[in-house]
């Protein structure tokens, strides 16, 4: 071989090489984005049962009638994620379709994340793909939950539902990145909104807490209300309890809270804790106590 041959394929060679640590690097860049989205969801603690396996599912939830369970998020083949497409884990949470088509009942709440940014949804995927393989089995709701289903959900969300277009790009910060991470990211509005007797989110006391949560605990009133709300916080106080968990009476939060910010929330850049309270702040006043 010549000695310019030699070197055209050493050349060849080197680009390649560049070409494979760039597009790693862009991989890894994706992932560790991906892995702070889902810290900003709460670790998707739903998936999490307490003191059990992270993310391999069957927290149980009662919807009216019935007991629904989560499912397994890791990237186990039989048993979880790890034989999904990229499409299949996209369209579930943006849609609520899994791979064989059913609908997912909007305990998931697929609703609120069909509104993240396609670049955040992208990294979020990613990041699922990276999860440690746990086989654990996926719970099944009562028979007559999956035979109601394909046929209520659907009536359901027509009536009730509502699904977002998903910006290419998240806003980067102030208020409406605040808004962006309370209601498609953090989805908030899913606990600290009440529900009517249909389970549809009553919206006119939108994150003004209730009286009985997803577990049946009381969920506090989060809007700028002075008497029964959050409106005497500064909005540091609320970055912290995001950040620790810790109330500015130094109380701590406990229930479902206290584990969204040991799963996640802790993990949570300042600013965008503090672009939460502005929001947080910014919303209309609901006056609605809850002991």
């Amino acid at each position: 071989m010549s000695l310019s041959a030699r070197l055209f394929f050493l050349l060849l060679f080197l680009v390649s090489s560049v070409a494979t640590v760039r597009s790693q690097e862009r991989n890894d860049s994706l992932v560790e984005k991906g892995q702070y989205i889902f810290s900003v969801a709460g670790g998707c603690a739903c998936h999490s049962p307490p003191k059990g396996t992270p993310h391999a599912g069957g927290r149980v939830f009662p919807v009216p009638m019935a007991k629904v369970y989560s499912t397994n998020l890791t990237a186990d083949k039989d048993t979880g994620l790890g034989d999904w497409s990229d499409r299949q884990i996209h369209d579930s949470m943006v849609k609520g379709i899994r791979p064989n088509g059913e609908r997912l009942i909007p305990a998931m709440p697929y609703e609120a994340y069909s509104g993240m940014a396609v670049e955040d949804l992208k990294a979020l995927v990613a990041y699922l793909r990276t999860l440690k393989p746990v086989r654990k089995e996926n719970l099944r709701p009562p028979a007559y939950v999956r035979i109601f289903r394909p046929l209520v959900t659907p009536l359901w969300l027509k009536l009730f539902g509502r699904f977002y277009d998903s910006p290419a790009t998240a806003p980067k910060s102030g208020v409406e990145r605040g808004r962006y991470l309370v209601e498609h990211v953090a989805v908030c509005g899913d606990c600290h909104t009440p529900r009517n007797f249909f389970m549809a989110p009553d919206r006119s006391f939108y994150l003004a807490g209730t009286k009985k949560g997803p577990f049946g605990e009381a969920i506090p009133n989060i809007t700028p209300d002075k008497e029964t709300g959050i409106g005497d916080w500064k909005r540091e106080d609320i970055a912290e309890i995001l950040l620790t968990a810790t109330k500015p009476d130094l109380d701590n939060v406990q229930g479902l809270m206290s584990e969204v910010v040991e799963a996640g929330y802790k993990k949570m850049k300042r600013e965008d804790a503090l672009a939460i309270a502005d929001y947080l702040k910014s919303i209309k006043p609901v006056k609605n106590k809850i002991e």
